[in-house]
């Protein structure tokens, strides 16, 4: 018996990295007038889809990563950027 996890895509989805979701999410909320940064913090603080648009599908984009990927992911991020300066 094969014990391997399999991910299953539905309706043509395809894997989104925590980068790519953090982008799309930014952008949507941008295009909606909204604070990106607070939106997205109040979002990885709470846990609560609320701080995120239905716009160009973010919230449901932003659901599919869990929160401490989104916050490894910029600490990341961060960290990678303040080495080359």
């Amino acid at each position: 018996m094969d014990d391997k996890t399999v991910k299953f895509n539905f309706r043509g989805e395809t894997a989104t990295s925590p980068r790519e979701v953090l982008f799309h999410v930014y952008s949507a909320l941008g295009e909606k007038g909204y604070d990106p940064i607070s939106q997205i913090v109040g979002y990885l603080i709470s846990g609560d889809p609320a701080y995120i648009p239905r716009h160009n599908n973010a919230r449901t984009l932003i659901r599919k990563i869990e929160r401490d990927e989104l916050i490894e992911e910029l600490v990341k991020s961060y960290l990678e950027r303040e080495q080359k300066e």
